[in-house]
Order: C-alpha cells, then structure tokens, then sequence
C-alpha cells in the first residue's frame, strides 16, 4: 500500500472519531438536561463499547469507519454528561479541586493508550480501551427531567451516605418534594399518551423533544448567558485548535526531520553493472540509476527506501524479499522470477516487462512504515501524555484556591511563550521537550475552561451548554489537525503564529470571565 495512502488511512480514521465526538456532544448534552443524566450517559456509554467492539471485527475500511463514527459519537455524548453529573454532587468549596481530578483521568486514559500503542501496535496491531470508573462523596440538588420520587429517593440516599461517613447517621433528611415547573410541551407529550398510534406518539414525543432540546440550545444565546457563551465558545474553539493542532504537528514534524535526515545518508549508485552476483544482504536508503543487473539473485534480503531507475534486470530471481517505500522507475525487466516478495504490481512504474513470472507474492495489505521511527513516534505520545500529570496535579491543589480565571488565563499565555520558542527548535530533542513542557502548561487551562463551564450554567442548561461547546472544541480540533498538519515540511512559521495567537487571544479573553468558584450549583 502507498505511504500516502497509509498516511490518508490513518488520518481518517483519526478525523472520523473527532467528527463523530462533536454531533455526540452536541446531541447527547441537550438530551441529558431533557431525559435525564443516568439514563443518556448508559445509552452512549452502551453505543461506545458496542461500536468500538464491531470496529474492532470490521474486514473493511468503510465499515470501520462507520463504527468509529458511532464509537465517536458515545464518547462526545459521554463528556459532557458525566462532567455536569459529577459536579452537581460536590460541595462547592471542593468543586474545582474534584473536578479537575476528574479532568486528570482522561489523561491518564490517554497514557495508557500512548503505552500500549507503543508496546503493541507495532508488533501486533491491537487497541485497547480503558474505563474508568468514579466514587462520590458530596453533592449538590441536581435536576432530574420527570423523574421527582426517583429524583428525591437518589438524594435521600446520597444525604444518608455522606452523614454516615461523617459520623452522623442520624441527621434527618428534610427535603419533602422535588417542584419543577410543567411547561405546555411536558402537557402536550401528556396528552399524546393516550391517543393515536404507537408510531404517532414515538413520531409527536421525537418531534417534541427536539423541539425543547433546540429551545434549550437557543437560550444559551439569550440576554443573561449571552456574554459568557460566546467567550466559552472562543476560549474552548481557540484551546483545542491550538492544542490538537501542536498534537498532531509535532509527531508529524519529529517524523519529517527524521526523514531529512535519513535523506541526507542516501546512497546513489549511477551505471553500475552486476552480472553473476548474489545479494544477500539488506539495501537501504539507495537509489540505482542506470544500472545493468544480468543473472543476480536477491534472496532472503530486506529493502528500505530503495529506489531503481531506468536500470535494466535479465534473468533474474528475487525470492523472499520484504520491501518498505521501494520503486522501480522506467524499467526493462526481462526473463526474471519474483517468488515470495511484496513487490506488489504498484511498486513498478512505467515499466517494461518481458517473460516475467511473480509465484505465491505475499498477502495482506503491505504498510511501508520504518518500524524503528515509528517506536521513537509513540514514544514521543507516550511522553505527551505523561508531561500532563504533574500539570493536573498543580492545577487540582490551586484550583480552588487561586481560582478558574487565573488557571485559564495563566494557562493559556504560558503555553502561548511555549509555542513561541519553537521556532528556536531545530532537532528532534528540542521539539520534544518543547512539547513536553507545552502539554504539562496547557492541561491546567483544559481543567479550569471544563470546570468553569458546569458552574456557568443553571442544572437545566448545563449538559446543553457543556456539549454545545465541546462540540465547538472538536470542530477546532479538525481544523487544528487538518490545517497544521498541511505545513509539516513546508514552514513551521504558520503552525507557531496560528497557534501563538490562537491561545494569546483565548487567555486574554479568559481574564474577562466571571469567577465561579464561590457559586452555588443550582
């Protein structure tokens, strides 16, 4: 298979997740402040493990990527309910410092998915996923739609566990009755309950609840929650286009210098003639131009990176040869026998052939990769991921106590200098530990922008507001991996000053928010 065809295949399939996680978040943060948190976060959490388990069987990429459309779609439906869920359960004066830990286990997800994509993609080409799965200590008077003794029953027994591990047992719980007021649709979908046929009530409640999750949409933008909105919504959008964008720019960026420099070793044989001989020994990083191979054998041998142009080849034999980003250019072949190789029909261009036989070629779908960068690739995730930790922790102990807006404020014009001095960067060292440090900054202004969001809006609102902006981040985060990666051995100028200015302007931005952690949930 081409490289750039590899390089097409495994952008998709990254972009089709993003994709599938922004309509997820979107659709299932409306829901959840309309049906309900628990039930909303099964269902996704159930499309998750179906779909990631089909994907896993599909034999064929369309089918692939439909799973990881659906798998993508649970996961973005997934965020925001489980972070407005987890926040209407704490007290406030912990709020910030719990959900930042919170924030802490999705990188802590992502480690464990850089370290076993590095211990066993390359040799086994298996993924693994990871829950995680959380325990409650406080809470907060949440909203469940429709469900008041349910809803009055999980708060009764949430008041008795805490009491309990305080050493109270007996204190009285005093709530008597959950009031929530009845909208005209609430009566109307009532009404519908009793009259026409299954499919018309299914079609009438549809119909009903897309109405109120629009509404519900819709009033993000009304006069009190107007101002803050559109600042979330450029702080989450310039966040995630600059740092999922860096994300995919610095791997591809590691991987284009080595390149120049595995380029810079080339070998180049020019009009060299070899009759009778035997190869058996490794090529790589060559290219033969002109060249006379007449009765050779290339046995047992492995070819990198080697290319042949207009050379001629008589009665030859290759025999149990693997190949990776090799060609052969405007060639005679003549007479000669390819038994066992992966010298598939693509890797000959523009080439003549007379009475030549290919037996028993190698099958599968070949992917050119050089397997020693590659590891030196998912090391370098591996090394992103794990930079975050200490990050997280600093910003869980002084969340609460400095506050969100410095957090996100601080976070952001820091990571903003970071950017700024890759262009002193020249070697894969330097970039690496530019992003080490870029990754461990940033993840505080990822904890307080999360944890601002919740405490922004009313329980009503707050999975709509949560998924319509996360949404928003993941139609950055395509923008951010697309565009950046467009100017990976072209300039790094573009990818530095989009993102410098991106998270300047967002950190600047951030300053002018309201501060939320004295806020009582409601």
């Amino acid at each position: 298979m081409p490289i750039e065809l590899t390089w097409f295949i495994v952008s998709s399939a990254g972009l089709i997740v993003f994709l599938g996680m922004m309509f997820g978040a979107f659709i299932w943060g409306g829901l959840a402040d309309k049906v309900g948190r628990r039930k909303c976060l099964i269902v996704v959490l159930a499309m998750n493990c179906i779909s990631a388990f089909f994907s896993s069987f599909a034999q064929g990429y369309g089918f692939f990527l439909f799973f990881r459309l659906f798998s993508g779609i649970g996961i973005g439906g997934s965020v925001p309910i489980v972070y407005s869920y987890f926040s209407e359960f704490l007290q406030m004066d912990k709020r910030g410092e719990h959900l930042s830990w919170l924030c802490m286990f999705w990188m802590v997800g992502g480690i464990y998915a850089s370290f076993t994509a590095w211990g066993i993609i390359p040799r086994y080409g298996w993924g693994f996923s990871m829950g995680s799965e959380f325990q409650f200590h406080s809470w907060r008077v949440f909203v469940l739609n429709a469900k008041h003794d349910e809803a009055w029953m999980i708060l009764k027994q949430v008041h008795d566990t805490n009491w309990r591990a305080k050493g109270e047992p007996e204190r009285v719980f005093t709530v008597t009755q959950i009031k929530t007021p009845k909208t005209q649709e609430d009566e109307f979908i009532e009404i519908q309950t009793a009259t026409g046929t299954a499919f018309q009530r299914w079609v009438v409640r549809t119909l009903t609840l897309t109405k109120l999750v629009m509404k519900n949409v819709l009033s993000l933008l009304g006069r009190d929650l107007r101002l803050p909105t559109l600042l979330m919504a450029i702080i989450w959008f310039t966040m995630a286009f600059s740092y999922y964008g860096l994300s995919v720019w610095f791997p591809d960026m590691i991987k284009h210098l080595q390149h120049e420099e595995y380029e810079s070793k080339l070998k180049v044989f020019h009009r060299e003639k070899v009759e009778q001989f035997h190869f058996n020994f490794s090529l790589e990083n060559q290219v033969h131009k002109e060249g006379e191979y007449i009765n050779d054998k290339f046995t047992n041998i492995e070819m990198k990176s080697v290319k042949f142009e207009d050379s001629l080849f008589v009665d030859c034999v290759f025999e149990n040869i693997r190949s990776t980003e090799t060609l052969f250019e405007n060639c005679t072949i003549r007479g000669t026998l390819f038994y066992d190789t992966d010298l598939y029909e693509e890797k000959f261009i523009d080439c003549t052939f007379e009475n030549v036989t290919f037996l028993h070629n190698k099958k599968g779908c070949h992917l050119d990769y050089e397997e020693e960068n590659d590891v030196l690739i998912y090391l370098v995730s591996f090394l992103g991921s794990l930079a975050v930790l200490p990050g997280n922790i600093i910003s869980a102990l002084f969340m609460d106590k400095i506050g969100r807006i410095k957090i996100i404020g601080g976070s952001m014009l820091i990571s903003a200098g970071c950017t700024f001095f890759l262009f002193l960067s020249f070697s894969q060292a330097a970039i690496i530990a530019w992003q080490c440090l870029f990754c461990g900054v940033s993840v505080a202004a990822w904890n307080g922008i999360q944890v601002i969001t919740v405490e922004l809006y009313p329980a009503s609102k707050r999975a709509t507001a949560f998924g319509v902006l996360n949404a928003i981040c993941k139609l950055a985060a395509i923008l951010g991996s697309s565009i950046f990666a467009s100017f990976v051995g072209i300039t790094k100028v573009i990818p530095i000053l989009l993102s410098f200015g991106a998270l300047v302007g967002g950190g600047v931005l951030a300053l002018k928010l309201p501060e939320t952690r004295e806020k009582v949930l409601l």
